[in-house]
């Protein structure tokens, strides 16, 4: 079966669909992974065909931050809206038996899968069904306001969500010549697959049949891929270090948070891996190392806790080396990702991006670091989590044709 894997966004959006689609790949499919340009590389590095589609998100993260005007903005958007769905319904029509696809692209993956006679199953790395057993994923109150109001915040999650997209559905239903009264929302796909650990966010029971929780898919490994030598000896030369990154958040930031991070690391007392991203951050002091973009689960049970933006990849990655954390969220679906690893006893409380200093930070390291019960409550998730199989499910669901 030739299956089309779309993916959009950072890094960590399209990650854990590598090591999908690597397992798809072993099992006998032909496997593509649409994805922008810049992530050519990780795609192709992991055996995949890449179908590259249009879009620049670290280039729009910080046009949006230069803006002069919401209209200017709003216009990037919707020049970005219509190049992805343009480049989704490109990659369906160069051949697929099965479209995969995560939530942000699905409304453009369904329409496409509607035109060319294509079925589509949502494999959503996020929560993506209101529920009234907690508030999904980037809303407003994420403590949870009690059943109704849960519901209530989710269902308004999914109306701000269906709306940034909608005028490029209707310009692509448009194009591909379907009727323009029927537009896609994400959560009208079935079946989704959700991709994260049911004892991480266990599946609600009011949530609708044929939406489940499958595990997480791990990224793949690019072929031949070793550490850098510089690495390998700096974690040789000391105690296990503390990772700090940020991954995608905080471009054009690096100075300023490479300074606050050398600071901090000073006051924790602790030595240091620090990982680029798109802040660009850098290494200061012999205690601290800046990295590129490498494997986390190569590093991350090399470290003695994981200080990120809680973006849903990288919470996973930490989850699964059973080191304790200290989240950090900025934006969108991390703030939900860092209370459920507070709620889960693997971290301290977290530490909102725009409350973060030097002191902040160094205290916030200490408290993760100091309490040996986030430690123990991580190595126990851990092995929950090494005993489960993701990619078995979505594997399992094409099998039984339960695919359209």
């Amino acid at each position: 079966m030739r299956i089309l894997i779309v993916t959009a966004g950072s890094r960590g959006d399209v990650a854990p669909f590598t090591g999908l689609g690597r397992r798809l790949l072993d099992a006998g499919h032909q496997v593509a992974v649409a994805a922008h340009p810049s992530f050519g590389a990780l795609v192709g590095g992991c055996g995949l065909d890449h179908r590259p589609v249009p879009g620049d998100p670290q280039g729009l993260l910080r046009a949006w931050s230069r803006a002069a005007s919401r209209e200017e903005a709003r216009a990037m958007t919707r020049a970005y809206a219509d190049g992805l769905a343009d480049g989704v319904a490109d990659a369906v029509a160069a051949g697929a038996d099965l479209v995969l696809t995560p939530f942000g692209p699905a409304p453009f993956s369904r329409t496409a899968g509607e035109a060319f006679g294509v079925p589509v199953i949502g494999t959503y790395l996020t929560p993506a069904f209101a529920t009234a057993e907690f508030p999904l994923p980037g809303a407003r109150d994420i403590d949870g306001p009690g059943p109704e109001g849960n519901l209530a915040a989710g269902r308004a999650v999914l109306e701000r969500a269906k709306g940034v997209f909608a005028g490029a559905v209707t310009r692509l239903r448009d194009r591909l010549g379907l009727p323009a009264d029927a537009p896609s929302a994400p959560e009208e796909i079935r079946p989704v697959l959700h991709g994260f650990s049911p004892l991480v966010v266990p599946r609600p029971g009011d949530w609708p049949s044929g939406v489940g929780v499958a595990g997480y898919w791990w990224p793949a490994r690019p072929d031949r891929w070793q550490p850098p030598a510089e690495l390998v000896d700096f974690l040789q030369a000391g105690p296990p270090p503390v990772f700090i990154g940020f991954g995608s958040m905080a471009p054009g930031q690096g100075e300023r948070l490479s300074e606050l991070v050398a600071a901090a690391v000073k006051r924790a007392g602790v030595r240091a891996v620090v990982q680029a991203g798109w802040a660009e951050l850098g290494g200061c002091g012999a205690d601290v190392l800046a990295v590129g973009d490498l494997p986390h689960d190569w590093l991350f049970p090399r470290t003695a806790a994981v200080v990120h933006h809680a973006g849903a990849g990288t919470t996973a990655a930490g989850l699964r080396a059973g080191v304790p954390a200290l989240p950090v969220p900025v934006m969108a679906d991390q703030p939900f990702w860092a209370s459920r690893l507070h709620r889960l006893g693997v971290a301290p409380r977290p530490l909102p991006f725009q409350d973060l200093t030097a002191e902040a930070l160094g205290a916030g390291i200490t408290a993760c670091l100091s309490d040996p019960a986030h430690r123990r409550r991580a190595a126990e998730l851990a092995r929950g989590i090494a005993a489960e199989d993701g990619a078995a499910a979505v594997l399992a669901h094409i099998g039984s044709g339960c695919a359209g």
